[in-house]
Formats: structure tokens, sequence, C-alpha cells
């Protein structure tokens, strides 16, 4: 406690850990990164984010079937299924097809489930699962840096090659391929996890492979060892910013085109919005309480 005896503020602590996504957060804006890291504020469940995950689970588990049973109509019929088992673990999901008065709308359910089913059939167009064998499926990865920062992620699916040992890391993208100038975001999460499998497998991936179901492109990436160790030094240069930015309280937004996207615009003073007070700790005073935060 301080000398008035009331408890310090609880400063947050540096980050020990970095995800794709929390990586992408921070560059796309500072700002946005606090908000969800630090402040840890609740965001709306999207359909567009819900369909994303009942599309992945149908992807993974259609592979527990016999490879001649991996059809496009019993991926289509799993879908309902899927979307039964995200909702009896997320029940707030449901207020994505409830119409202004509180009741359920199935039309708006069939429709968006309808959707989801379109995408699962489109990536037969894509692969032919009946062909594949994957070493992996949702495989969580995880290594730590000589820096001691942690990478971790999850990869949708890892594929090896029987003959050579190589590595091919497919991601599911259930929207459109971006437009060249924002090809990079996508191939930065690409590269953070062939960093990752590298260091814990000593093997560079032989392939990197984006899989859009929402404008049926595969995109198709071969990484070096150079190009990797230029991602890990890219990660340390934004680890130590976050590092910076948590001591400082210093999270500047930054306007860009997802902003229309955003849940937080209420908060952002590129908005007009004001962000909640950050706890920085009273550093003059020694007998400060120095509080434990969640890793990022």
């Amino acid at each position: 406690m301080g000398t008035t005896g009331i408890p310090a503020p609880r400063p947050p602590r540096p980050p020990d850990s970095l995800s794709p996504s929390r990586a992408q957060d921070f560059m796309r804006c500072p700002l946005l990164y606090r908000l969800r890291v630090i402040d840890r504020l609740p965001e709306k469940p999207s359909e567009a984010a819900t369909r994303g995950t009942v599309v992945h689970a149908v992807l993974e588990r259609l592979f527990d079937a016999p490879a001649a049973e991996r059809t496009p109509a019993r991926a289509r019929a799993m879908v309902p299924g899927e979307w039964e088992k995200l909702l009896a673990a997320r029940p707030e999901l449901a207020q994505l097809f409830t119409a202004a008065e509180g009741a359920a709308d199935a039309a708006a359910l069939r429709r968006w489930l309808e959707s989801a089913e379109d995408l699962v059939e489109r990536w037969f167009t894509l692969e032919d699962p009946t062909r594949l064998e994957p070493a992996e499926r949702e495989l969580y990865v995880e290594t730590v840096l000589e820096s001691g920062l942690t990478l971790r992620g999850y990869v949708d699916r890892l594929d090896v090659a029987p003959a050579t040992g190589d590595l091919r890391v497919v991601d599911y993208k259930t929207g459109k391929a971006p437009r060249p100038e924002y090809a990079d975001e996508p191939l930065f999460q690409m590269r953070f996890y062939a960093l990752v499998l590298w260091r814990l497998r000593g093997m560079v991936p032989r392939r990197l492979q984006l899989v859009y179901l929402g404008s049926g492109d595969v995109v198709t990436y071969d990484p070096t060892e150079a190009e990797l160790r230029l991602t890990e030094r890219r990660l340390l240069a934004l680890w130590e910013a976050i590092t910076k930015a948590t001591a400082s309280g210093d999270w500047r937004p930054r306007r860009g085109p997802l902003c229309g996207w955003c849940d937080h615009q209420a908060l952002c003073p590129e908005f007009g919005g004001t962000p909640p007070p950050y706890p920085l700790g009273r550093t003059a005073d020694p007998q400060a309480v120095v509080g434990e935060n969640g890793a990022v």
C-alpha cells in the first residue's frame, strides 16, 4: 500500500508471449491491442466470426471419416451439428439470430447455416480431402525464443510428405483473398507459424498455403530460413514496442480500413472517444502493490 493506506493501482505486466492475432492487433492499432489484452473489454459476437468457427470445425472433423466418405454432402450435413455444439458451449451466440422482439429468427439462422454450408462445399473445388491425410489438425504450437519471448498459436492443418518429411502449413480463411496491398497480413501469420515449427522441429516448412473459401482462391508461399530469421527480428521489435507501451501507457490509435468493424469506436480518440483510465503504477512509492496479469 501507499502512504495513504490505499492500495496502489495494479499496473499491467509486460507481455511474455505473442500469438499471431495479438501481434496483428498491435500492428493494426496499438489502442485496439490495449483494449483487448489489458482492459479485456468484451466484444459482440459476429455472424462472420461465428461462421468461421463452425466451418473450421467441419473441415477439421471431416478427416475423422474414412477417405471415401469425405464428400461434399457429408460436410454440408455436419454444419448444423457443429453449430449446435458451439451454441451449447457459448449460449450467448443465440443473440445473433434473435429478432427485435426477442423471438428466435429461424429464417435468419437458416440463411446463415446455408452460407456456412456453401463455404464448406466450395472447399472441395480447391482441395481433395479423399487424397489428404493430415499429420495434425488444429495443432497447438508453442516455442520460447532465446530472448524469452514465447510464440504460440493454432495451426489449422499440418501436412507431412511421406517420402521427404516436408511440411505444408495450411490455413483456412472463410473470407475473400485480400487485394495485393493487404496480402502481407495473412502471410505474416503464416510466417509466424513457420517460425514456430522451424524452432520446434528444426525444419523450415516447405510450403505455406492459404485457402480462401470466400473467393475460391488458394495462395501458396515457400518461405526461406532467411525470411524466418527476419520474421523473428520483426517479432522481437514488436515485443519491445508492446513492452514500452505497457510501461508508459502510450497506446496510440491508428485509423485504418477496418475501423468500421471495431467494437470500440466509442472509446477511440480517432472517433471522439476517450479510453478507460490506464492503470499505471505509482512508481515513486517503493511499497506499491504490483498485481499479476495474464499472458498476451
